[in-house]
């Protein structure tokens, strides 16, 4: 196990946060830039030497402010990963994974280098400079040297951030077996959602030096109850509405939009789970785009509650498709579809379509903005 928690001033920033993570579970530090994330593995590593706190790395205690205790970084047993890899030009793959154990007979460092090898399809490449590896085999050398020593916890820093989208999809199924096989907590920051989801059995949303959530990944980044934690994981349609009428029977409520004039005749209107909001009552519905369909015509028979006619005002790549924003009675809403859809339907802007999607597809968002 792994777990701490630490503050750390630096300069107008204050970070306050704590962890714990059990063997064979990824705990993903999710955030914008600047939220913390970093800091928090640098104290984790020895790296960066808190103001206050308590750090235990594998039940071994490594820093505690009351008693003055700090174990130097090199005696806390720690794999860290930076996203950039930093591996040794000079030195092929097999002494790049093999570095930290330069102190270990040279029969032990060789089982331990070669089972690595094996493990991360570097077999091929032992012999390589760094120079000659593509990114994604450059980052299974990273990973394997990070792992070699043995570690009592892995931390990884942004480890996907210098493929290109194809590649990241198809090593994330790899690292994913690799690092259940290794039996080790794991710590990983990322503000990728994608990456979250596929690799997170816990996730942790920092900001601005604060966790705002912690839970199950779905739970935390999939319909998101707070409109700060909305924004931060990406839900790109943030609607503030108002309940128009409940439907008690079909679990639905009709919220429109809210505007000044409080004219609900032809203003954006949907339906979504009904919750404990009266007739009239403001409400904030959060909608992903890529649960949102697009039609060229209304669906005459579909299970949808929801279609919205709008007109296309904007084509925007968004890897691995595009972001569609449609304008649907005054209000911009985002769709995500594919390459082959965009070309196929033959989306541009000043088209018209149809927004459709299920009312299981909305959910309330605590409005905190106010």
């Amino acid at each position: 196990m792994t777990t701490g928690w630490v503050e750390y001033r630096l300069g107008a920033f204050v970070l306050e946060t704590s962890w714990e993570t059990e063997p064979g579970e990824v705990l993903v530090l999710f955030g914008p830039s600047g939220a913390g994330k970093t800091t928090t593995l640098r104290a984790i590593a020895g790296l960066a030497r808190p103001d206050r706190g308590r750090i235990e790395v594998g039940r071994q205690l490594v820093y505690e402010s009351g008693s003055g205790t700090w174990v130097p970084p090199h005696k806390r047993r720690v794999g860290y990963m930076t996203q950039d890899y930093h591996l040794f030009p000079h030195l092929t793959v097999r002494d790049n994974i093999g570095y930290g154990l330069r102190g270990r007979p040279k029969a032990e460092r060789g089982d331990a280098v070669g089972a690595l090898l094996e493990s991360l399809r570097l077999t091929d490449l032992a012999e390589r400079r760094t120079w000659e590896l593509s990114g994604g085999q450059a980052q299974r050398v990273a990973l394997a040297r990070a792992l070699a020593v043995n570690p009592a916890v892995l931390l990884l820093d942004e480890p996907f951030s210098s493929l290109d989208g194809e590649l990241r999809r198809t090593l994330r199924g790899e690292i994913r077996g690799v690092l259940a096989r290794a039996n080790i907590p794991v710590i990983m920051v990322t503000h990728d959602r994608e990456e979250a989801l596929a690799l997170g059995d816990t996730v942790q949303v920092i900001d601005e030096g604060r966790t705002l959530e912690r839970g199950e990944p779905l739970d935390v980044l999939g319909q998101p109850g707070q409109g700060r934690l909305a924004r931060l994981v990406g839900v790109e349609n943030v609607l503030p509405m108002r309940v128009a009428a409940r439907n008690p029977r079909d679990g639905t409520m009709e919220c429109v939009v809210r505007d000044e004039a409080d004219e609900p005749a032809g203003r954006f209107r949907l339906e979504a789970p009904i919750s404990d909001f009266e007739e009239g009552e403001g409400v904030t519905v959060g909608l992903r785009a890529s649960d949102v369909i697009l039609a060229t015509e209304r669906l005459v028979s579909s299970s949808a509650r929801n279609q919205a006619r709008g007109t296309v005002t904007g084509v925007e790549l968004r890897p691995p498709g595009y972001q569609v924003t449609l304008d649907c009675s005054g209000v911009a809403l985002q769709c995500h579809i594919t390459g082959s859809s965009l070309t196929e339907m033959g989306i541009h802007p000043g088209q018209a379509l149809w927004a459709v999607f299920k009312a299981s597809s909305c959910f309330l968002v605590e409005d905190d903005q106010g």
